[in-house]
């Protein structure tokens, strides 16, 4: 018998595994999918939120606990538990250290994510980098892990973790478990449930594009919600962000982003614009026009720019569609030739003459214009012009279990003495709606390392037991 499981293969997992094992305990990771697909949604990942008050290595200025909590206050319209908030923020002060301990290095950001520099770390080589480090670290430290085995569910005793149980019908027993396979985002059904139909008829999830894993089905979430943990969430808020109408079903990451929204329009495929794209800075906004796109017509929309964007932002992995006229463009992606011209034409008139610069919140903006455009309001009309399809990309879900400060999986508010949930099947917490770059990150690593901890702690306080 191992003293700790970790159900689940991601940030969140594997920060609560090695937490554990520098607790003391012996511990178990076992993950769904198989060993070249490990990691969940954190192989998609870039980059950490991280609270700083001087310059440090690749974050330059400072970051305060105080702007970061403001922010994301804003982002989650206040749909977020302050105290668990903070509690974050404040562990990503020094999380960085214990990650380069595992292998973790960081770089400062690319050309076109410049707007981060001050709030966010980027890992070197990416989310999978980072994943492979922390794999490597595991496997160093005599940490078991199995792949390719899915577990159906738990054995619980009034709220007491037993066993874990596979679809292969193997039973896994433990002294304490952590949970942290994911939300349900991969899985359809439940994201068609949870969405519902809209007022034309339309089941708005058959036309959303899964970002990142495919393995994050939300079994155990279900499994949970059907034990009767408290729970936390709406099934229909997610980290939800635009991304280019021809990505695949799953996996195709943050190459699939549009990042250009912010400097031209977008509209809907009635060649209507619909919302403020230049609201904030993209890295606090971007995940916002997901739900935005899957709020119109057939859950598509266009994102159209002119030749000054072009090395603005980052481009992503699909050329956008070109043409030498706004006619021509309208005709390429099957739009009301009339309709879209007018937009432009509407757009451009209602620019206002002021200094550009994408870099700062400046003052070029419209006026006598709906909706209004707040900020980088420049004409388009510089040939040759490009237009990005755009389709709801889901990242990760919300609903999830409720917890405090211990990272314990609740029954009826009381906490469970041995089981524990760390990473998106407790974000919810943290992320009642919106979303700013990096947080993901933050939480799943924050709770796994509080998670891991505590599970650690528990099996060790019931004397040793390790497998022969």
């Amino acid at each position: 018998m191992h003293d700790v499981i970790v159900i689940g293969g991601g940030n969140a997992a594997l920060c609560a595994a090695l937490t554990a094992k520098e607790s003391g305990a012996s511990v178990l990771v076992i993950e769904a999918a198989p060993k070249e697909w490990r990691g969940g949604n954190s192989q998609h990942t870039r980059n950490l939120r991280c609270m700083h008050d001087a310059p440090q290595d690749v974050l330059v200025d400072a970051y305060p606990e105080e702007e970061y909590w403001q922010d994301l206050l804003k982002v989650t319209a206040g749909k977020t538990n302050e105290h668990l908030a903070r509690l974050v923020i404040r562990s990503t002060a020094t999380c960085r250290d214990w990650m380069r301990k595992h292998g973790v290095n960081f770089q400062p950001p690319l050309s076109g994510a410049l707007h981060v520099a001050r709030t966010n770390a980027f890992f070197m080589g990416g989310g999978k980098a980072l994943i492979n480090a922390y794999y490597r670290s595991a496997q160093e430290l005599g940490i078991e892990i199995l792949y390719s085995t899915k577990i159906k569910d738990l054995k619980l005793n009034q709220g007491h973790f037993e066993a874990a149980i596979a679809e292969d019908g193997r039973v896994f027993k433990a002294k304490s478990c952590v949970l942290a396979a994911g939300g349900f985002e991969s899985n359809l059904e439940w994201l068609r449930e949870a969405w519902g139909q809209n007022e034309n008829g339309e089941w708005p999830a058959d036309n959303f594009i899964i970002r990142g894993t495919r393995f994050n089905q939300g079994n155990l979430l279900k499994f949970m919600i059907d034990q009767g943990a408290d729970i936390i969430g709406d099934p229909s808020q997610s980290h939800c962000v635009a991304v280019d109408a021809r990505a695949p079903l799953y996996d195709g990451g943050i190459c699939t982003r549009i990042d250009c929204v912010s400097l031209g329009i977008v509209v809907n495929n009635k060649a209507e614009r619909f919302y403020d794209e230049g609201e904030d800075f993209w890295p606090k906004r971007y995940a916002i026009w997901g739900r935005l796109v899957a709020k119109q017509p057939q859950q598509i929309a266009y994102s159209i720019i002119d030749s000054k964007a072009i090395g603005r932002f980052m481009p992503p992995v699909f050329a956008g569609v070109k043409a030498n006229s706004i006619q021509e463009l309208a005709e390429k992606i099957g739009l009301d030739v009339k309709t879209l011209c007018h937009t432009v034409e509407e757009f451009n008139q209602a620019c206002v003459q002021g200094t550009f610069n994408h870099t700062v919140l400046d003052d070029c903006t419209t006026e006598n214009i709906v909706p209004n455009k707040t900020h980088w309001a420049v004409p388009l009309d510089q040939p040759p012009f490009y237009a990005y399809a755009l389709k709801p990309g889901i990242t990760f879900t919300y609903l999830g279990l409720k917890v405090e400060d211990d990272a314990a999986v609740r029954f009826n508010n009381k906490p469970s003495s041995n089981l524990f949930v760390a990473g998106e099947m407790m974000a919810g917490n943290v992320l009642g709606q919106g979303y700013t770059a990096g947080v993901g990150m933050s939480i799943g690593t924050s709770f796994g390392r509080i998670a891991g901890k505590n599970a650690a702690h528990y099996a060790l306080s019931q004397g040793v037991e390790h497998e022969c």
